[in-house]
């Protein structure tokens, strides 16, 4: 349509056709206006292991035949010297390592880090964007400049084209307001993923931003592959998952996936990627113990006299066991709730596709497969905390390792919420899939008496009665759970006494003492009420203490 608009100005008159070359200049998109920088390094990240906390790269470097040195240039200032190791094809023999560190501006453009590339990337595209919107505020005065085409002097505009003019300017000047507005808002979006990387830009130079130098001595008379390997603290991963009920299956299917960010300096452009619970940093091995001494201490010593000169200074006790064992665990590495293993010392999840992970911080989320597990479904009420009931789904513990971790809730395919999922609590007590609206939840007032009993009124004494009324509006019938609290006595004085209407299945729910759970199926419209009365009875003279 556009190319056929340019073709009617083409035919209006020599003045159109200077114009051609403009427009058409115009109507490049950013990808066509802007030039392409690329660069290359001699050595790629080909595989990453991944813990809480660090990680291990692995790059690889072609070697040309004959060659006696390999250098791997530009890597993480935050790399580990000691965790090095460098293996080759067989046909090389590789000698001693060399490793320096110096600052990244000194390098020039050799050692660019990847955040650089991304900014001059989208401040490329936002420059040709403004280039174009430019070019188009031109093109749009020099069209104005044509309005009152065939009125001034010169040559009249043949009657026959003056039509066909008007309406390929008009069309020609609603594009290049449509456009403007198009690059507006690009413009705009570009900024907005500018801002955040320039001031990491800014963050991370204010912290002088250093880049390591590994130089590897070798001979490689027919050339080969050499491989190197590190570790660097700061890269993570956390588990996620994605749960979705479908209610009338009863059916779960729980997805498992992570999170992984890294900060490093260097971009992770589809790599390998394995996911680890190991703690590569952590001691090697716990502590020891010592002689247990057992003497009898000294009389003590009469004071002296205090002394002029200042007494010197004392040498710094050695930290206690206690002591020690803080200090290790501040600074260990972050671990998670992880009780069994599938491996003999950690559990690894493969990433079966490979994954960029830019170094920018910025989370990626990966699939590591899902299972579609039974459900027992149940409606579960608090009354006394909430008066509101829940949809809560219990299944068994999936089989491998589950590592807590936060949960996106579905439900029948819409979003209920997020949680935390352990999997070995939510076997236990379940997982709660939002509210279930169309079970009522109604809690009377309690009531509360209290008197003096016993022998000639020697106790204290108070009554505790509480009543809740559930309604069932679903047309089928539900399984129902109404949980409460009972008061225990922690001390011989303290009696308790409770009845309850009906009978609960148990007094000590999930192994809890002191709370009560009632357990049963309620049909569709139908009603059910649940009472508890407690008589509490405790010395006259004494004061007595409750903790709910």
């Amino acid at each position: 349509m556009q190319a056929m608009h340019l073709k009617s100005l083409a035919h209006s008159g020599p003045r159109w056709r200077l114009l051609l070359p403009m427009l058409a200049l115009c109507a490049l998109s950013p990808a066509q206006a802007q030039s392409t920088e690329t660069r290359a390094d001699a050595s790629r990240v080909v595989r990453v292991k991944v813990y809480p906390g660090s990680a291990t790269v692995e790059r690889t470097l072609r070697l040309a035949p004959g060659a006696r040195q390999a250098i791997f240039a530009c890597l993480p200032a935050g790399l580990d010297a000691a965790s090095l190791q460098v293996s080759s094809d067989a046909t090389v023999r590789v000698g001693e390592l060399a490793v320096r560190q110096q600052a990244r501006e000194l390098l020039g453009n050799a050692c660019a880090s990847p955040l650089d590339e991304r900014i001059r990337g989208l401040e490329d595209q936002i420059a040709a964007l403004q280039a174009e919107s430019a070019g188009i505020g031109y093109a749009a005065g020099y069209l104005k400049s044509f309005e009152n085409a065939g009125n001034g002097e010169g040559r009249a505009t043949p009657p026959a084209q003056i039509g066909a003019t008007v309406t390929a300017l008009r069309q020609s000047a609603r594009e290049a307001l449509t456009r403007q507005h198009q690059i507006k808002r690009q413009q705009e979006a570009l900024e907005r993923d500018l801002k955040p990387l320039l001031a990491e830009r800014d963050r991370a130079g204010a912290q002088g931003a250093r880049v390591s130098t590994v130089q590897v001595t070798l001979a490689a008379p027919q050339g080969g592959e050499l491989r190197l390997s590190y570790q660097v603290r700061g890269p993570s991963w956390q588990p996620s998952y994605r749960a979705t009920l479908d209610s009338a299956t009863k059916q779960v299917r729980l997805e498992r996936q992570a999170l992984v960010a890294q900060a490093t300096g260097e971009d992770w452009d589809g790599v390998q990627l394995t996911l680890s619970t190991g703690q590569p940093g952590a001691a090697t091995q716990g502590p020891l113990p010592r002689p247990w001494r057992v003497g009898i201490e000294p009389p003590v010593q009469p004071m002296p006299a205090p002394a002029m000169a200042p007494a010197p200074a004392l040498a710094a006790a050695p930290m206690s066991r206690a002591r020690v064992a803080a200090t290790d665990a501040a600074e260990a590495m972050p671990s998670f709730d992880v009780s069994v293993f599938e491996g003999s010392f950690a559990t690894e999840f493969v990433v079966p596709q490979r994954v960029s992970v830019p170094s920018s911080g910025e989370r990626v989320t990966l699939a590591l497969g899902e299972q579609l597990l039974d459900t027992r479904l149940r409606v579960r009420s608090t009354p006394a905390l909430d008066a509101h009931a829940y949809l809560i789904a219990s299944f068994a513990t999936p089989p491998g390792v589950w590592p807590a971790g936060p949960v996106n809730l579905y439900r029948d395919g819409a979003y209920v919420g997020s949680a935390r999922l352990d999997p070995a609590i939510a076997s236990r007590d379940g997982l709660a899939f939002g509210r279930d609206e169309l079970v009522g939840v109604r809690v009377e007032r309690p009531e509360q008496q209290q008197g003096t009993g016993g022998f000639i009124g020697s106790r204290n004494q108070r009554s505790d009665s509480r009543r809740y009324v559930i309604d069932n509006r679903h047309r089928d019938a539900i399984t129902l759970e109404v949980l409460d609290s009972a008061p225990v006595g922690e001390h011989d004085d303290v009696r308790v006494e409770s009845r309850y209407q009906p009978a609960p299945q148990t007094e000590a729910w999930n192994g809890q003492k002191g709370v009560v759970a009632w357990e049963q199926s309620l049909a569709g419209g139908a009603s059910q009420r649940f009472g508890a009365e407690h008589l509490i009875s405790w010395p006259k003279d004494a004061r007595l203490r409750e903790r709910r």
